[in-house]
Parts: structure tokens; C-alpha cells; sequence
């Protein structure tokens, strides 16, 4: 398989793993609507909450790298364009470990 087809394919797995993530996400947003923050940091803490925490942020950030890269492969014209992607998934993957981290962070009690 090309590299361009595996990253197509790459963008259509993780576009589709995001539905039942961002589904249960918008749910438990909206069910905790009312709750104050005591009972939302309970709720996060619990073991399947906090897993597919972990799993929306993977995710969504891993998403957004496969789709930031076919943007700047396919709009950005100049010889550090290797540098900028680069760039873009430290990005990417700084912010999936700082999110992660928060929800360890949470769920230890720190």
C-alpha cells in the first residue's frame, strides 16, 4: 500500500473512532451540566471515564496531526515544509501528553 493511501486510510479510522468518543463526551458533558465541580472530578476519576478520557485525547490529537499535515503537504510551498510538520506533530503530541497528564493528574488526586 502507497503512503498516501495509508494515511487516507490512517484519517478514516480515527475519524471514525472520534464518533462513539465525541458522542460519549457531548453525553457526559450534558449529563454533568448541573453537577458542581466536586461530582465532575468524581465522575472523571472513575476508571472507564478517565480511559476514555485518555482515548478522546489520543484521538482527537493524532487526527489532527494526520489532517494539519495533508494541509501544510498540500499549501505550504517552501523548502522547510519537512520542518513545519515536523513542528506540527511535537505540537500535536505535547498537547495529547499534557491533556493526558491532567487527567492522571485528576485521577490521582494531585
Amino acid at each position: 500500500m502507497k503512503e498516501g493511501a495509508r494515511h487516507w486510510w490512517r484519517e478514516r479510522l480515527s475519524a471514525v473512532a472520534l464518533i462513539p468518543l465525541t458522542l460519549w463526551f457531548l453525553a457526559s458533558i450534558v449529563a454533568h451540566s448541573a453537577s458542581d465541580y466536586v461530582a465532575f472530578v468524581g465522575w472523571l476519576r472513575s476508571p472507564i471515564s478517565a480511559a476514555m478520557m485518555v482515548l478522546l485525547l489520543v484521538a482527537s490529537f493524532y487526527h489532527t496531526g494526520l489532517g494539519l499535515q495533508v494541509i501544510i503537504e498540500d499549501y505550504v510551498h517552501s523548502p522547510g515544509k519537512s520542518a513545519i510538520i515536523a513542528m506540527m506533530r511535537l505540537g500535536c503530541v505535547v498537547l495529547a501528553a499534557a491533556g493526558c497528564l491532567a487527567v492522571g493528574s485528576i485521577v490521582l488526586g494531585q
